[in-house]
């Protein structure tokens, strides 16, 4: 099969196919398995108007719920989220170094919190902006496991114009810049195009990284 080519989708959003490794999956596999655990587990974010989110995430440095972050899980079980790790920092500043050619941009990335969300067969991603950081440094998007579309939009609303991309296991996304604050959902998952290989026999697993602006705030 020939390798899918990388594709500039808008302004400062690109999409790097087969970026990870399988080695590198597998070893996300299998950290994700272990923050699962704890402190703070996999949930299904509850909604302000009492909707609940079809994917089950857990958070590193920053718990997020809607619209906030904060350093403990209330929605949860009131637990301090797990750190985030230095690697998966080192894998943040590589993942942009990859999109943009751009060392110096790279070098100043410094994610402080990732968003581990899980779509079974049946789940999806509502068309949203991520808003709630106080920077407007770059998201990375690791892909794991099923296939899925990726809908990717504009600044201005959830409407056209928008671009559908497959993101398959192992695929690196990032945006930023002009598209920092685009609409973006997870309209379908494909049944039985998971990763056995990486560990994962049924499902995708998708880890964001960012950077809030606020790690001053710590207590």
């Amino acid at each position: 099969m020939f390798r899918r080519p990388r594709q500039v989708v808008a302004p400062g959003a690109v999409h790097v196919p087969e970026w990870l490794s399988p080695e590198r999956r597998a070893e996300l596999v299998v950290a994700c398995r272990q923050w699962a655990r704890g402190p703070v587990p996999f949930r299904q974010t509850v909604l302000p108007g009492g909707g609940v989110m079809s994917v089950r995430t857990v958070c590193l440095g920053w718990h997020w719920q809607p619209y906030r972050y904060a350093r403990t899980a209330d929605d949860v079980n009131g637990a301090r989220v797990a750190p985030f790790p230095q690697w998966l920092g080192d894998l943040g500043r590589a993942a942009v170094a990859e999109a943009y050619g751009d060392e110096d941009a790279a070098r100043a990335y410094a994610p402080d919190t990732a968003l581990i969300n899980f779509y079974d067969d049946a789940a999806r991603m509502g068309m949203h902006q991520d808003k709630e950081e106080r920077s407007g440094a770059p998201v990375v998007s690791l892909s794991i496991g099923a296939r899925c579309v990726f809908r990717f939009g504009n600044t201005e609303g959830r409407g056209r114009p928008y671009t559908d991309v497959e993101l398959a296991s192992g695929d690196l996304f990032v945006f930023g810049g002009p598209s920092r604050f685009a609409f973006h959902g997870v309209p379908k998952v494909y049944p039985g195009t998971a990763d056995p290989a990486a560990g994962l026999r049924a499902g995708r697993l998708n880890l964001t990284l960012r950077e809030t602006g606020m790690a001053s705030r710590d207590a």
